[in-house]
């Protein structure tokens, strides 16, 4: 376990007084932390998460026997649309985003992300985009064509209210949000890694989202550009997709899910990230095939573009064209493969300890292999003929997203929640937690490939007992019931960590990444050396243990300027030889000021008023504008008369 020394006083005093935020509502919204900002992304999209969940349930209910009138299928395709699009664009993404936010620049050593005002700007956008959406419940106005938005189901005439507005507009909001988020990850990764962290020593975690990224920045513009056409048509009267005016409503599917495949690797890789991170650490031993692994990662980012029409195989894609996307969809199995079986390795030869992080990894090798699996099979495309529309794809769609989101977020959250908050969660709990989840998740959502393999259709409200779905549907309602008490009481084990939790300490895992190497909770600033890094697993190094964040002497750099200016190392090279020291900008409202500016355009054209987007505009462009003004720095306090001496020396 890494041993922390306290740092001189002076210095100390100085990097709180330079990094902390103003107190109150004032800090609050200004703030541009990377770990409060994190902490936000992974709360708020938790919030949606309970809220698609119960979206979820009541679509259960209703389907847990036949001809049920709980809910009428208009409410019923409100439901279905609202969840999807939820887990989909408000819970998947953002909380892995909120993660990265708060882990990545610890794992790098370094003091915050590359653009902190970027990064306050994209959670607000995110936040705003969100109750953008869901302000539809305030006026009754909801989307009900599905989280996909087809056209022509989609378009102004069989959609004429503005639920679909509401969606599209929505949407297309948060792509920006996304999108800045991608840059800021690889400019970060790429300008601020600690010195000796090379390419060759960067952790998996930062690998998957380094390529997660350049998907992000590849992929995003297909779905941001599907919906602003479709909010053009709806609202301007085009005829990007309509036939009746040349244009093609299959368009809009080539679009949409020319991000849609990629989104799953998107969501996907750095769920990777998180367990390449936990196998090792409670396998107690260094992962296997750490290049095969960093090798495979780039391998899915470049692959997961050539798979889209493996999603439109039922629209009468030529077969021959048809044959590359299947050949692709099958291809892309490999590299996620040579994870899997290093993961696997890597516990073979480990001595493991089963704690809470370590079961929900593994409980997402389960769910993820088995949708892997049924991923292949709708890859071949007379299979896929078979089973497009059933609840087949229900299922594996479950076992994919589920497993190769919800099981890693919870690992990641049962694993790095001592180092947000300095304590433990109860680990029985968290443990019964898992299983909950675990063996309610298999019992929703297995039963489903049986139902689609006897026929029953997705998106039905109801059916009829003569078809003989009662058993299974039944069954998978109790699944789904039993699931969301496993996050119950993961809501519950959190609320007794946070006030009652043993203290963790500074690495209560005994892990080798270097966010381990500083205080539980991490300080303002991070680290009050930025640390040199000698190998990949810095903190099981001896040569490096004692040294990596420690004092002046063993080999790194305390930046604590007199003039009180915020800065953090500067890095180059495949090597990260040190560059530069580079300010970094205060807090600041400028943020959330463009993005609620931004939230008005979108308002002004919901109501296609043009006075609003005009104020909006404004509003935007003065944000702009005083985002880059520069800022007085205030005094640096006074040090106590014992200390004159050893500041100066400091």
């Amino acid at each position: 376990m890494t041993t922390l020394r306290e740092p001189a006083p002076t210095v100390h005093e100085r990097l709180e007084h330079t990094w902390r935020d103003a107190p109150g509502l004032v800090g609050w919204l200004t703030t541009v932390d990377h770990k409060r900002i994190g902490n936000r992304y992974i709360v708020t999209a938790m919030i949606f998460f309970l809220l698609s969940g119960v979206q979820a349930l009541i679509m259960r209910l209703q389907l847990a026997v036949p001809d049920n009138t709980l809910v009428d299928p208009q409410t019923f395709n409100e439901l279905y649309t609202m969840h999807g699009t939820t887990m989909i664009f408000l819970f998947n993404t953002p909380i892995v985003a909120g993660f990265g936010n708060y882990i990545l620049p610890l794992q790098i050593g370094t003091r915050d992300m590359a653009f902190p005002r970027l990064n306050a700007f994209s959670y607000w956008v995110y936040l705003f985009a969100g109750i953008f959406i869901y302000s539809g419940y305030l006026v009754d106005q909801l989307p009900t064509a599905g989280w996909f938005a087809y056209p022509p189901f989609t378009g102004s005439q069989f959609s004429p209210d503005m639920g679909m507005d509401f969606w599209a507009i929505g949407v297309a909001f948060l792509g920006v949000s996304t999108t800045v988020g991608g840059i800021n990850f690889i400019v970060t990764t790429f300008k601020l890694r600690a010195p000796g962290m090379s390419v060759s020593r960067l952790p998996l975690f930062v690998w998957a989202f380094l390529a997660t990224s350049f998907m992000i920045v590849f992929a995003l513009p297909g779905v941001t550009l599907a919906a602003v056409l479709l909010e053009f048509d709806r609202a301007f009267g085009t005829h990007f997709y309509n036939p009746g005016g040349g244009g093609l409503p299959v368009l809009y599917q080539h679009l949409f899910w020319f991000w849609g495949h990629p989104e799953v690797y998107i969501l996907f890789v750095p769920a990777t990230g998180v367990i390449s991170m936990i196998i090792p650490v409670f396998a107690r031993r260094p992962i296997v095939g750490y290049l095969a692994v960093a090798a495979s990662l780039v391998a899915i980012a470049f692959i997961s573009f050539g798979v889209w029409v493996h999603h439109m195989f039922a629209t009468g894609v030529p077969v021959l064209v048809g044959s590359f996307f299947s050949a692709a969809g099958l291809l892309i199995t490999i590299p996620s493969g040579v994870q899997i079986f290093a993961w696997l390795a890597t516990l073979w030869q480990g001595r493991v300890r089963w704690k809470s992080p370590m079961l929900f990894s593994v409980g997402f090798l389960t769910v993820f292999v088995l949708g892997g699996i049924t991923g292949v099979m709708v890859s071949v495309i007379a299979f896929d003929w078979q089973a497009t529309d059933t609840y087949f794809i229900v299922a594996h769609f479950h076992y994919v997203l589920n497993g190769g989101v919800v099981f890693p977020m919870f690992a990641a959250l049962h694993y790095w929640f001592p180092k947000f908050t300095g304590r433990m969660f109860n680990e029985p709990l968290a443990q019964a937690s898992f299983w909950l989840m675990f063996i309610g998740f298999n019992v929703a959502f297995f039963p489903q490939h049986i139902l689609g393999l006897w026929g029953m259709p997705r998106r039905v409200y109801t059916y009829q007992s003569e078809l003989g779905w009662d058993g299974m549907n039944m069954l998978s309602t109790i699944g789904g019931f039993v699931f969301a008490l496993g996050v119950l009481v993961v809501i519950a084990n959190f609320a007794w960590a946070w006030k009652r939790g043993a203290a963790a300490g500074p690495n209560p895992w005994e892990a080798d990444s270097l966010e381990w190497a500083t205080t539980s909770p991490p300080r303002d600033y991070n680290f009050l050396e930025i640390p040199v890094v000698g190998s990949r697993n810095p903190l099981w190094n001896e040569d490096h243990r004692e040294g990596i964040v420690t004092e002046p002497e063993h080999g790194g750099e305390v930046l604590a300027p007199a003039e009180m200016e915020e800065e953090t190392l500067g890095t180059a090279g495949l090597d990260a030889r040190r560059e530069a020291v580079l300010p970094m900008p205060e807090p600041t409202y400028w943020p959330i000021v463009l993005a609620f500016a931004l939230t008005v355009i979108c308002v002004g054209v919901l109501l296609t008023n043009v006075q609003l987007i005009a104020l909006g505009f404004l509003g935007a462009v003065g944000a702009a504008i005083g985002w880059f003004q520069p800022h007085e720095h205030g005094p640096e306090p006074e040090p106590e008369p014992e200390q004159e001496r050893e500041q100066e020396m400091a």
